[in-house]
């Protein structure tokens, strides 16, 4: 069985100040090819939903298929959105 792909969407933003890495509201990310632009702080705290996601199962809070999650850093909490993308699509 082949891993399905994983979007990740910047969806939110609830802390009083800009992203230091740069990211706005609606940046998307393919976690396979484009890791590299996702800020680091973030990317580790995705990692584990992703593979929760990737392997079938079904994070706290998330959907099947789907969870939010947000960043670590209190000034700027980005809120982000994971989702696995079917492989026909």
């Amino acid at each position: 069985m082949k891993k399905p792909r994983i979007k990740i969407t910047l969806i939110d933003r609830k802390g009083p100040c800009g992203c230091h890495h740069g990211h706005r509201i609606g940046d998307t990310f393919d976690f396979d090819t484009e890791r590299g632009r996702l800020c680091p702080m973030a990317a580790h705290v995705a990692f584990p939903y992703i593979d929760i996601l990737r392997y079938g199962g079904t994070p706290p809070g998330g959907s099947q298929g789907a969870c939010t999650f947000c960043c670590p850093d209190v000034n700027v909490i980005n809120v982000f959105r994971i989702e696995t993308i079917p492989e026909d699509a």
